[in-house]
């Protein structure tokens, strides 16, 4: 069996075999960092994550989904962290990366920026700085016929506080303290809201309601994440002739709501079927629309939408 097709168990997930550290790619298990790193200290990091699969029509070519939009967002959260790293040098190692491993089951990339010296001064200045990337195997994250959710009692934090606009490592204990909150309580995922009381987002996804045959979701100025899915999403139903409308959501809105649906790469489209005590309606048409419709691109089935998926050549001889 080649070296490239295999896979290192660990805990639950399977990890690609190769990882991009220090500027090479190693074998996982040797990608390791000292206990002193800055980052792990400050969460003076950064991550990206996107999905890829084996092409179902062609078994030497290795489908990702908006490749350089993940590239561009992860350029931009490492401008936040002071360090400046390339959109195109992103792409190249992943693209790399891809064609070292070889993946044979849909899998998730995890690509990661962050201050790499040893030292106990928060600091972004005079620091050095790193990137990696590591991958496992990937499929459904959450439930794909539906979740219950919980209102946090954790608020998401707010841009002048910390760059929401980067996936900033350090700014997921919020997003970590509401997941388990709702998991240890009977909920399979957390909704946020924001400072001033509207909602904001799931513990690491979008959030998105249906009412009226109006596909709504919160804007920009709600302090969300500018989600890559999400703008798929709305792109997706704009195409397809729904109306949609970026704006403040309030917490009733959402019970009452005809449909509801969190986004996210790891997510992909994930219906809601209950927020708190109440629980919504079976019938989800434009969910189920926009679902079936963002897998086939994923798949490279959509001809409209090709150059949203980028495909990696890996002949099995090489």
């Amino acid at each position: 069996m080649p070296a490239c097709s295999k896979k290192l168990r660990i805990t639950m997930h399977n990890f690609l075999e190769f990882a991009y550290f220090q500027n090479q790619f190693v074998p996982f298990e040797q990608a390791n960092i000292s206990i002193a790193t800055h980052a792990l200290h400050y969460g003076t990091g950064a991550f990206g994550g996107m999905r890829g699969l084996p092409d179902p029509e062609n078994s030497e070519q290795i489908l990702l989904f908006r490749l350089d939009r993940h590239c561009s967002r992860l350029s931009d959260s490492a401008k936040l962290l002071n360090y400046d790293l390339p959109a195109d040098k992103i792409q190249h190692v992943i693209i790399d990366f891809v064609r070292k491993n070889k993946p044979d089951k849909p899998f998730y990339i995890r690509p990661f920026v962050y201050t790499s010296d040893l030292g106990i001064a928060p600091r972004l200045h005079k620091i050095k700085k790193d990137f990696f990337v590591y991958g496992i195997e990937l499929g459904d994250y959450l439930p794909p016929e539906g979740i219950s959710c919980r209102i946090s009692s954790w608020y998401r934090q707010e841009d002048r506080s910390l760059p929401l606009r980067g996936k900033i490592s350090g700014a997921y204990i919020t997003s970590s303290l509401a997941k388990t909150e709702a998991v240890e309580s009977g909920f399979d995922e957390a909704i946020l809201m924001n400072s001033q009381g509207k909602i904001c987002e799931a513990s690491g996804m979008n959030i998105f309601m249906v009412r009226n045959n109006k596909l709504i979701t919160p804007g920009f100025d709600q302090d969300i994440l500018e989600g890559i899915t999400r703008d798929s999403v709305l792109t997706i139903a704009r195409d397809m002739g729904i109306e949609t409308v970026e704006r403040a959501i309030d917490k009733t809105e959402l019970l009452i709501a005809d449909e509801v649906f969190l986004s996210g790469t790891a997510a992909k489209v994930t219906p809601v079927k209950r927020i708190e005590s109440y629980h919504l309606p079976v019938n989800r048409p434009i969910t189920e629309t926009i679902k079936q419709k963002l897998t086939a691109i994923s798949q490279n089935k959509e001809p409209k939408y090709k150059h949203w998926v980028y495909t990696v050549d890996c002949p099995s001889n090489a």
